[in-house]
């Protein structure tokens, strides 16, 4: 392997070749596929994919005073608590801003006058093609909470550059949240 400065790749090139696809599990939210491949060096072998069925939503509610909030909740793949943003899924054919609206509502009872798309990102790409999109919500007004059966919610209110203390010092952990509170504390500073 030769390092360059920057390297000359066509990013248009897929150097996998995809024998045959075979779905092994699916429900309403995700489906599992196996793919027999021929890898970039010529070998032959598989490769498993998650199939997402909703777009991953993050938001990071700031006020006027730069405080944030937070959702605490018991993550099952993990088996340990985890502090979040305010997160969930939007349907992929359903606009990704109208769903990031909704899931704010849901969790926190924050609606914002103010969204500013602030990340796209992948959320485990060597196995998954789920997409996430986060969003910077601002002048915000409060209501009531609308969680789904689903969630034992906590939600906390603190400064945002609490939050950031805890996203360093892995206190949070959750991806999206470690993304979208970096990028929400950088699109703030250059504003300032």
């Amino acid at each position: 392997m030769q390092f360059v400065a920057r390297p000359d790749v066509d990013e248009t090139h897929n150097p996998w070749h995809t024998v045959s696809s075979e779905i092994k599990y699916h429900n309403p939210w995700i489906s599992v596929r196996e793919d027999q491949v021929q890898n970039p060096g010529g070998g032959q072998g598989i490769y498993g994919v998650v199939t997402m069925k909703n777009k991953a939503l993050g938001i990071v509610p700031v006020d006027a005073e730069g405080n944030t909030w937070l959702v605490g909740q018991y993550r099952y793949p993990l088996n340990e608590y985890s502090w979040e943003i305010p997160m969930g899924g939007g349907l992929v054919e359903l606009d990704v801003l109208e769903s990031a609206q909704r899931e704010l509502k849901e969790e926190t009872g924050l609606t914002a006058a103010r969204w500013t798309r602030i990340a796209r990102l992948h959320t485990s790409n060597s196995v998954t093609d789920e997409e996430g999109f986060v969003y910077l919500a601002e002048e915000l007004t409060q209501g009531e909470l609308e969680p789904e059966e689903t969630e034992d919610l906590r939600l906390w209110k603190l400064p945002l550059a609490e939050a950031i203390r805890m996203v360093m010092d892995d206190r949070i952990t959750d991806g999206i949240s470690v993304a979208g509170l970096l990028k929400a504390e950088k699109v703030l500073a250059g504003r300032a």
